[in-house]
């Protein structure tokens, strides 16, 4: 008869050898990968000049994690992977989760008209939602868009004195009706949590989310309770040679738009606990990452302070945010159970976040984006692919040979210089984009593919560029 004692300790040994080897093959895959990752992003950065801090995690599980370049440039001072920086408007995931906290305890409802809480609001008349600020169809304009922001932006004002700058401007549309994101509709969430729950905005982010949390380095700037290093902001000089410390700017003005500070630990945590359903119930999680639909069943590519889309074919859950002296991007993959953050302490001038985050990411998923060798085309196969593209009918894609060099853009506007790869394809450096060009079976070029993050899309050529 089989002793089933005899049995379990004569495997016990087998079972410890393959935990072992299980692990060590574990630890040999993501120190392949860590490296992959490193030898893509490290030549991004150069020595010397601003830089960045990036985590990966996979399965909840950090994977990456390494910081770039110079926390302070002036003194050589080189950036630590826990390092604090404004995280601008990714803040929006976690002003979204907050007023749906809120929803979830029976204090609002996501079709509640904002005056409910906000009743000196002037909505012209218009039923404005909470959900239509969460999903920026409210029709409120853009306050950072306003030609007096960038002037006014170093001023210190309450929440109802930056309402007062933007409340009387004329909607953009019908609420609803359409999508154009606008940080004033997350500053009027913020101040809609001050309302329902009875605290400030810092104190709510603060001991609903980050305590709860552990994120201890996290806070609404200004009311920070961590000790890691926190980090100056730089732009790229005038001159176009070296950086300067970047544009003051109060933080009491992005607010619950984009003012919160962090460090990729602390969002390496924060994306354990929305995979954990630690805040929210279900329902709202997935409302969240769901993309709203308009009235006439028009797709958005946003759902409550998450945008909704894909990379290379993978769905994806991001968001970026820029503000002066910095960048920021973080996404989720999961299919994957992939999760990417990079801050970075400069807001132009070096590799954009976006761009590194998505890069990395890609890396991480077995799934890259293609590098691309530079070349030099003969001037006259560049002119070839001059004329115009047809996006829709309202819009054109143009590219003209400049310079020996093909330069694209869009309605006359946004230049953007191309760097040839092949004989019909072209890059655009420090992105994660590039164009290829397709021609008939006579030779004629007939369209232009764009490739990037997201599906290819294909324009066709409509004839030369307008004079």
């Amino acid at each position: 008869m089989l002793n089933l004692s005899t049995l379990r300790l004569a495997t016990a040994p087998l079972l410890t050898l393959l935990l072992v080897l299980h692990s060590s093959a574990s630890r040999a895959q993501d120190h392949a990968l860590s490296t992959r990752i490193d030898n893509a992003i490290a030549p991004l950065f150069k020595a010397g000049e601003p830089g960045a801090t990036i985590i990966v995690t996979k399965a909840g599980q950090p994977v990456f994690r390494k910081a770039y370049g110079m926390a302070d440039v002036a003194k050589g001072q080189a950036m630590t992977p826990d390092t604090v920086m404004r995280i601008a408007s990714v803040t929006k995931q976690f002003t979204a989760t907050a007023i749906l906290m809120l929803a979830d305890e029976g204090k609002l409802a996501l079709d509640d008209d904002i005056t409910k809480f906000l009743p000196d609001y002037p909505t012209g008349g218009k039923r404005i939602t909470i959900e239509q600020l969460l999903t920026h169809t409210s029709g409120i304009a853009n306050f950072t868009s306003k030609p007096s922001f960038e002037a006014d932006v170093a001023k210190d004002l309450t929440p109802g004195q930056m309402i007062d700058t933007f409340k009387n401007d004329p909607l953009q549309f019908e609420p609803g009706s359409r999508y154009a994101y606008s940080n004033s509709g997350y500053f009027l969430l913020g101040t809609i949590i001050e309302k329902v729950s009875g605290r400030s905005y810092a104190q709510f982010v603060e001991q609903r989310i980050f305590v709860p949390l552990g994120m201890n380095n996290s806070a609404y700037n200004g009311h920070e309770r961590g000790s890691a290093p926190h980090v100056q902001g730089y732009t790229r000089s005038g001159t176009g040679a070296g950086f300067e410390h970047g544009k003051v700017v109060s933080m009491t003005q992005p607010y619950a738009a984009g003012g919160l500070v962090s460090t990729v630990d602390d969002l390496a945590r924060w994306d354990a606990a929305v995979n954990a359903g630690a805040l929210l119930k279900p329902a709202s999680q997935q409302k969240a990452f769901t993309a709203h639909i308009l009235p006439d069943g028009t797709s958005v590519p946003y759902g409550y302070g998450w945008s909704i889309g894909k990379l290379r074919g993978m769905t994806m859950q991001s968001h970026g945010g820029g503000i002066y002296g910095y960048s920021s991007y973080a996404l989720r993959l999961p299919g994957q159970q992939l999760y990417v953050a990079v801050l970075t302490n400069a807001d132009s001038g070096i590799a954009a976040a976006d761009m590194v985050t998505m890069k990395v990411a890609a890396i991480a998923a077995g799934n890259p984006f293609p590098e691309h060798t530079a070349i030099k085309l003969d001037a006259r196969l560049l002119d070839a692919y001059q004329g115009s593209y047809k996006i829709d009918d309202s819009n054109t894609r143009n590219f003209r040979s400049e310079g020996g060099q093909l330069v694209m853009d869009r309605n006359g506007r946004n230049k953007v210089a191309l760097t040839a790869f092949s004989d019909k394809g072209f890059f655009i450096p420090n992105s994660v984009s590039y164009v290829e060009f397709e021609r008939d079976a006579e030779g004629a070029v007939t369209q232009v593919t764009l490739h990037g993050a997201g599906e290819p899309v294909t324009h066709a050529r409509i004839g030369a560029l307008a004079q």
